[in-house]
C-alpha cells in the first residue's frame, strides 16, 4: 500500500513539474501595434529608405559620370552593402534592398521579405497601387517594406540587354555577378523592396 502511495506521489509530482515547465516555455504574447505605433514606424521607415536611397543614388551617379556603367558596376559591387551597413548603424536599423530577381546573392530575401515581395508582385500584376507597409515581426522587432521602382537612370544597369543596357556593359555586370537576374526592366517597372527592421522602442531624433 505504501509503495503504491509513494508511486502515486512521485507520478503527480513529475506531472506537476512538466506542466510548470510547459507554462514557462510558452512564447510571450505578441502585442499588436497601436495605430500610433504603426504611423510612427511608417514615417521612420520612409525616412530611412529615402535617406539611404539619396546616399546610394548620389554616389552611383558620381561613379557613372566618372567612368560609365562599367565603373559604376564595380563601385556598386564593392560599396553598396557597406553603405547600407553604415547607415544601418546610423539609424539603429537593419537596412536592405531585396527582390525576387536579385543581382547580388547577398540580397536574397528571407522568408518574411519573400512573403512581402510575393504580395507586392500580386498587387503589381493586378495593377493595384504598391504602398509602404509596416509588419510586426515579434514584440521587439518591426519591419518596414516599401516598393522599389525602376526609373530611367536605372535602365543603364537594369534595362533590356542590347537596348537600354549595352551588351558590353552587361558582360561587365555578369563578370561581377555571374547569377544576375536583375535585368529586363522598363522605366516605371516594380523591381523589389526596401526592407528596414528596427527595434520596436526606437525613436528617431527629430
Amino acid at each position: 500500500m505504501r509503495k503504491n502511495q509513494l508511486f502515486t506521489f512521485l507520478f503527480l509530482a513529475a506531472l506537476a513539474g512538466i506542466t510548470a515547465c510547459n507554462r514557462q516555455s510558452k512564447a510571450p504574447e505578441v502585442k499588436p501595434l497601436t495605430e500610433e505605433e504603426s504611423a510612427r514606424f511608417l514615417e521612420q521607415g520612409q525616412e530611412i529608405a529615402q535617406a539611404t536611397f539619396a546616399v546610394m543614388s548620389g554616389r552611383l551617379q558620381a561613379a557613372m559620370q566618372e567612368g560609365g556603367v562599367a565603373h559604376a558596376a564595380q563601385y556598386c559591387n564593392m560599396a553598396a552593402l557597406p553603405i547600407a551597413d553604415s547607415l544601418s548603424g546610423v539609424y539603429g536599423a537593419k537596412i536592405r534592398r531585396t527582390s525576387l530577381k536579385v543581382r547580388n546573392l547577398e540580397d536574397r530575401p528571407d522568408d518574411l521579405e519573400k512573403s512581402a515581395l510575393e504580395q507586392y508582385a500580386k498587387d503589381w500584376a493586378a495593377q493595384m497601387p504598391l504602398k509602404p507597409k509596416v509588419v510586426l515581426v515579434d514584440n521587439q522587432t518591426v519591419a518596414f517594406y516599401a516598393p522599389i521602382k525602376v526609373n530611367a537612370f536605372c535602365l543603364s544597369c537594369h534595362g533590356e540587354v542590347g537596348a537600354s543596357l549595352k551588351e558590353e556593359d552587361y558582360a561587365t555586370l555578369k563578370s561581377l555577378y555571374p547569377e544576375d537576374q536583375a535585368v529586363g526592366y522598363k522605366d516605371g517597372d516594380w523591381r523589389g523592396l526596401w526592407s528596414v527592421r528596427f527595434d520596436r522602442n526606437l525613436h528617431l531624433p527629430k
